[in-house]
């Protein structure tokens, strides 16, 4: 029987290619439910093409928009709202659900996913950053799979396979980001295009930013914590620019395992839908093509955001929320050329040292502060850096 596969921010980049792999095995799988938040216009052109049972529009306007476009709100179900995304994850005909929307959007449906004891392929990392033990807890209980697709944890988890006996540490690696040469002084006057031309990896805009401070590296350290159950202590991050190696896992015995490939989302999206299987992948990584395969240890100083990540997952508690939301909101500002590209990293340390821990909080706790971090970054933001403009 095909697996059915519930793709959750089907626009996007992990989105569409995890529509191009369902298409190349359509054998094998297909495509349940498809949502978005509001790009309903390339939504609609999936419409025709997967004839999903379920389709799902968070944004409310967006929403009303496609349930009066009488073309398509014959061919599907649609349904609008955060409920939607739920329902798309959970529904019991569904086998994966793939989990790519952005940010905190990603979850409640994540959690309902595991409550319905489905596959997650996991590709929201904002959710284990936050939420990382109540979900790792919840699949647990209710003995369901997350799969990660970040190419860093995916490379993790295949080096894994035998088990997580006698590991000493986990090395993420990470290209370094379109800046890494860059003398620290002209970031200051980084333009949102010179930061979005990421050298190796094609993106959508929110990661790219975070690629080029090491926040996406950071709070990949954070979300490896929790995915792995490993100690901060012994996970280690290091730049490696080729974008070959992927990730690796040192041994006791002083064994290293690798993962290598080409700097492409394809082999850890299909590894998430197939697993404990692989599919066939018509690109083939060259060795005799790639000159060398370099590392160096990051340099917080110049990329502060690498740090404060580690801190806030270190003191753990609400420190991982605050960290997110305020990056979240830094970053959109920067995109919209409202504050500089240092000025990112400045807004979370600002925002770590406002706001009060609490060890232990639940989820209703989680989004509350969520909420207001959001809105006193956005304040501080405007008080305090000249260059935002309301």
């Amino acid at each position: 029987m095909r697996k059915k596969i519930s793709v959750l921010g089907s626009t996007g980049s992990i989105g569409r290619q995890t529509l191009d792999i369902i298409k190349a095995n359509k054998e094998s799988m297909e495509v349940y439910a498809l949502a978005v938040h509001t790009n309903i216009d390339g939504l609609q052109k999936q419409i025709y093409e997967f004839k999903p049972e379920i389709t799902v529009v968070s944004d409310k306007t967006a929403y009303k928009r496609l349930k009066d476009n009488g073309s398509v709100s014959g061919m599907t179900k649609i349904i609008g709202g955060a409920s939607g995304l739920i329902e798309a994850a959970s529904h019991p005909d569904v086998d994966i659900a793939v989990i790519a929307v952005s940010g905190i959007a990603g979850l409640h449906p994540t959690m309902a996913a595991l409550s319905a004891k489905k596959r997650v392929a996991l590709a929201n990392k904002e959710t284990m950053v936050i939420a990382g033990s109540i979900v790792m807890e919840k699949a647990k209980n209710e003995k369901a799979e997350i799969i990660p697709v970040d190419s860093e944890h995916s490379a993790i988890f295949q080096c894994l396979q035998n088990g997580k006996n006698n590991v000493k540490r986990l090395l993420l690696t990470a290209s370094g980001g379109p800046f890494l040469r860059l003398e620290p002084e002209k970031l200051n006057s980084v333009t949102p295009e010179m930061a979005l031309a990421h050298p190796n990896w094609s993106m959508g805009q929110k990661i790219s930013i975070d690629s080029a401070t090491l926040m996406n590296k950071g709070l990949e350290l954070i979300e490896a914590r929790w995915m792995f159950d490993i100690p901060y202590k012994d996970i280690e991050v290091l730049i490696h620019p080729q974008s070959i190696v992927h990730s690796m896992v040192e041994y006791n015995d002083g064994a290293v395992i690798a993962q290598l490939g080409l700097p492409d989302m394809a082999v850890p999206i299909q590894y998430a839908l197939s697993w404990p299987n692989r599919l066939n992948y018509s690109k083939e990584l060259d060795l005799t093509k790639v000159s060398a395969l370099s590392f160096e240890k990051p340099d917080e100083k110049v990329f502060p955001s690498l740090r404060l990540a580690r801190d806030a997952g270190e003191e753990g508690g609400l420190m991982p929320v605050i960290l997110n939301a305020s990056n979240e909101v830094a970053v959109k500002l920067f995109l919209q050329d409202r504050i500089s590209f240092t000025a990112i990293p400045h807004l979370v340390e600002e925002m770590m040292g406002y706001f009060e821990n609490h060890t232990d909080p639940d989820l209703d706790m989680i989004l509350e502060v969520d909420a207001r971090v959001r809105d006193k970054t956005l304040e501080y933001a405007c008080k305090n850096l000249g260059k935002v403009v309301l």
